[in-house]
C-alpha cells in the first residue's frame, strides 16, 4: 500500500458514506414525499439510471482528462447535487429529488472506477490486493454513513435535509484529497492499435461471466439492501435499528477487503465467487426465517460478505479480459452492466416490498443468485480450472 493507494482507499470510503447515506434515507425521503407508496424508491433507482446513462459520458472524460481530473469533475458534480437535494427535501418537491439523484449519478458512475483505478496503482503481481485493500476503504462508508444519516436527519425543520447538507462537504472533503493523488499518465493514444472493439471483447468468456456475476451481485445487494429501511419500517422497528443493519451490512461489504484479494491470489476467482453465491443463499434463508432486528442483522451481513467476495472476484478476473488501450471502453460496458441491473433492482425494490412485502423480495432474489452460480459453473467447465487474473 504505497500513498496513492491510501489516498484512494479513503476516497473510497468517502465515496461509500455518500451511496450508505444515499441508501438509508432516499427510499424514506421518496416515501414520505412519493404521490403513490409504491414510487418510494426512484429517488434510489434514479441514481442507478444517472449512472448507466452517464457511463459512456465517464468512459470519454477518462480518456480525455485523465483519471484525476475526471475523478475531480465526479465529486464537484456530488457536491452540487447534494445541494439540489436538500433543496428539493425542503421544498418537498419528489420529482426534483428524482432528478438531483440522476444528477448525482454521475458522481457514481466516476467513483465506480475506482477499484480499477487501483490495480493501476500498484505492480502486476500485487493486482488482486490492491484492488480488494482500495475496496477495504468503504469500511468508512460503513461506520460514517449509517450514523451520519441518523445524527443529521433532525438538523432542520425538514427530515433528513441536514443529511445531504452532511453529503456537500464529504465531496468536498474527497475533492481535498484527490488533489494530493498522483495516477500514471494514461497510455499515448496510437492511431493505428487502439485495440479490438468492444464487440470482440464482450464476446469472450471471461469478460461475459464476470460482466454477469458483478452486475447480478450487485443487483441482489441493492435490492435487498435498498428495502431494509422500509421493511423494517413496516415491522415498527425505529430508524436507528435499520441504520444498525447497514452499518453491519456495510461492514460485511468492505471489511473482507482487508483478506479477499489474498484468498483470490492463493485459491483463483471463480472459487471465491462461488463462496460468495452460497453466503447470498445463507443470506435469503436467515431473511426468511423472520422479521426481527437480529434476523435483518444477520441476514444483511452475510449479504455483504457475499457481495464482497463476487464483486471483488469479477473484478479481478475482468483485469485479464482488455488490454491498457481498451481499458476505458471495457469499464464502461463493465460499469454499464453493473448501473443498469441497480436500476431495475432499485425500482422492483420499492414495488415488491410495499405491494409483495419482505418474504416474496426474498424468494425473487433466488433467481439472479442462481444464475450467478450457473455461470460461474459454466466458466470453470469451460477453462478445465479455477480461474485467476
Amino acid at each position: 500500500m504505497n500513498r496513492n493507494l491510501w489516498l484512494l482507499a479513503i476516497c473510497q470510503g468517502l465515496f461509500l458514506t455518500n451511496n450508505v447515506t444515499f441508501i438509508a434515507i432516499n427510499g424514506l425521503v421518496g416515501l414520505s414525499l412519493a404521490p403513490l407508496g409504491w414510487m418510494a424508491t426512484l429517488p434510489v433507482m434514479g441514481y442507478v439510471v444517472g449512472s448507466a446513462l452517464s457511463t459512456g459520458v465517464v468512459a470519454r472524460t477518462q480518456r480525455q482528462l485523465g483519471r484525476k481530473r475526471s475523478f475531480q469533475l465526479g465529486l464537484l458534480v456530488a457536491f452540487l447535487s447534494a445541494l439540489l437535494c436538500t433543496y428539493a427535501a425542503a421544498s418537498r418537491n419528489f420529482w426534483l429529488l428524482c432528478f438531483a439523484t440522476v444528477v448525482a449519478g454521475y458522481y457514481n458512475a466516476n467513483a465506480g472506477l475506482y477499484r480499477f483505478a487501483a490495480a493501476e496503482l500498484a505492480t502486476p503481481a500485487t493486482r488482486e490486493k490492491a484492488v480488494s485493500l482500495v475496496m477495504a476503504g468503504g469500511l468508512l462508508g460503513a461506520v460514517i454513513g449509517p450514523n451520519l444519516a441518523a445524527q443529521t436527519r433532525n438538523v432542520f425543520e425538514v427530515q433528513f435535509a441536514g443529511a445531504y447538507v452532511a453529503l456537500a462537504g464529504v465531496a468536498l472533503l474527497a475533492m481535498l484529497l484527490m488533489s494530493f493523488l498522483e495516477f500514471a499518465p494514461p497510455p499515448p493514444r496510437s492511431t493505428t492499435n487502439s485495440g479490438r472493439s468492444l464487440r470482440k471483447i464482450m464476446a469472450q468468456p471471461i469478460f461475459i461471466v464476470s460482466a454477469a456475476a458483478g452486475a447480478l451481485s450487485y443487483g441482489v445487494m441493492n435490492l435487498l439492501m435498498a428495502a431494509t429501511p422500509i421493511a423494517m419500517q413496516q415491522c415498527r422497528l425505529p430508524f436507528s435499528d435499520a441504520a444498525l443493519v447497514l452499518e453491519w451490512h456495510v461492514i460485511g461489504m468492505f471489511a473482507p477487503g482487508f483478506f479477499t484479494g489474498s484468498l483470490i491470489k492463493r485459491f483463483g476467482a471463480l472459487p471465491i465467487m462461488g463462496v460468495g453465491v452460497a453466503l447470498n443463499l445463507a443470506c435469503i434463508a436467515v431473511a426468511l426465517s423472520g422479521v426481527e432486528l437480529h434476523q435483518f442483522l444477520v441476514a444483511l451481513f452475510l449479504l455483504g460478505v457475499g457481495w464482497n467476495f463476487l464483486f471483488t472476484g469479477s473484478t479481478t478476473l475482468s483485469l485479464s479480459a482488455y488490454g491498457p488501450q481498451e481499458k476505458d471502453r471495457a469499464q464502461g460496458a463493465l460499469n454499464f452492466f453493473v448501473f443498469a441491473t441497480l436500476a431495475f433492482s432499485s425500482l422492483a425494490s420499492g414495488v415488491l416490498v410495499t405491494t409483495q412485502g419482505w418474504t416474496l423480495l426474498n424468494y425473487g432474489s433466488l433467481l439472479p443468485v442462481v444464475l450467478t452460480g450457473a455461470a460461474l459453473v459454466w466458466l470453470a467447465r469451460r477453462t478445465g480450472r479455477p480461474a485467476t487474473a
